[in-house]
C-alpha cells in the first residue's frame, strides 16, 4: 500500500537548501578537519582514511537522516509501502533504456569536460587529493575489499536519501522543477571538492535526478551512480587514469 499523499510532506526550496547545506557542511568539516587529524596519527594511504572518515562521518549519517525522515512520515508502513514510498520499483525495459541513455550522456559529457580541463592545464585538480593513490599491485589488492563497503554505503546512502526520500517530497512542492533543485543541491553537496571536480560533476548531478524523476524509479539513480563511480575508482586504483 502506497503512503497517503497528505502524510508525505513537501520539501520546498528552503527545506531543500537546509538539507543539502547541512550535508555539504558535514562533508566540508570531514575534509577540512577529520582527514588532516587522521593523517597526522595514522600511517595509512590517504584513500583509506577517506573511506573511514567519509563512510562513518558522512554517508552513514545521511542514511540515518533518511530513516528519521521516513519514520516521522509513517512509522507503521509495511515493507511494500516503504518500497513504493522510496520509488524503488522493479526495473522495466524502458527504465533500463533510460538508465543506459542517462549513463551514456553523463559519461560522454563528463569525459568531454575532463578533456577540456586537461587541455586548459587544469588536470591537477581532477580528483581530490585524498583520493590520490599509487596503482594497486598484487600485495595491495586488499584495498579493494576495504573500498567495496564504502562504495555501497556511498551509492546506496546518497541515492536512498537524495532520490528515494527527498526527491518525491520535492516533487510535491516543486513539481516538474524538482529534479533541477535536487541536482543543484547534490552538486553543492560536493562544494568542498576542487572546482575542477565540481565542473566534471555537473552532467551527472543534473542528468541523474532528471531521469529518476522522469521515470519515477530510484533504482535508475542507483544504476547510473554505481556505473559511473565504480569503474572510475577502479581506473584510478589500477593507474588507468591519474
Amino acid at each position: 500500500m502506497a503512503p497517503e499523499q497528505d502524510q508525505v510532506q513537501p520539501i520546498n526550496l528552503r527545506y531543500s537548501a537546509a538539507l543539502f547545506g547541512s550535508a555539504a557542511l558535514l562533508l566540508a568539516l570531514t575534509i577540512r578537519f577529520v582527514l588532516p587529524a587522521l593523517s597526522g596519527t595514522k600511517q595509512a594511504e590517504p584513500v583509506l582514511l577517506w573511506f573511514a572518515a567519509a563512510g562513518i562521518g558522512v554517508f552513514v549519517p545521511l542514511v540515518l537522516c533518511g530513516w528519521v525522515i521516513l519514520y516521522r512520515e509513517k512509522p507503521s508502513m509495511g515493507s511494500a509501502g516503504w518500497m513504493e514510498r522510496l520509488h524503488l520499483r522493479p526495473m522495466a525495459r524502458e527504465d533500463w533504456i533510460w538508465a543506459f541513455g542517462g549513463l551514456s550522456a553523463a559519461g560522454i559529457l563528463t569525459a568531454g569536460l575532463v578533456v577540456v580541463l586537461r587541455e586548459l592545464g587544469y588536470d591537477a585538480g581532477l580528483h581530490p587529493s585524498f583520493m590520490a593513490m599509487e596503482p594497486l599491485t598484487p600485495g595491495r589488492f586488499w584495498i579493494l575489499a576495504v573500498w567495496l563497503p564504502f562504495f555501497l554505503v556511498n551509492i546506496l546512502g546518497e541515492e536512498f536519501l537524495w532520490r528515494g526520500v527527498v526527491l518525491p517530497r520535492q516533487e510535491i512542492a516543486l513539481g516538474s522543477r524538482a529534479w533541477l533543485v535536487n541536482g543543484i543541491g547534490w552538486l553543492l553537496f560536493h562544494l568542498s571538492f576542487p572546482w575542477q571536480v565540481l565542473v566534471t560533476l555537473i552532467p551527472t548531478t543534473l542528468i541523474l535526478p532528471y531521469v529518476v524523476q522522469r521515470r519515477g524509479n530510484t533504482w535508475i539513480g542507483v544504476v547510473i551512480h554505481a556505473a559511473l563511480n565504480g569503474p572510475a575508482f577502479l581506473a584510478l586504483a589500477f593507474g588507468v587514469i591519474s
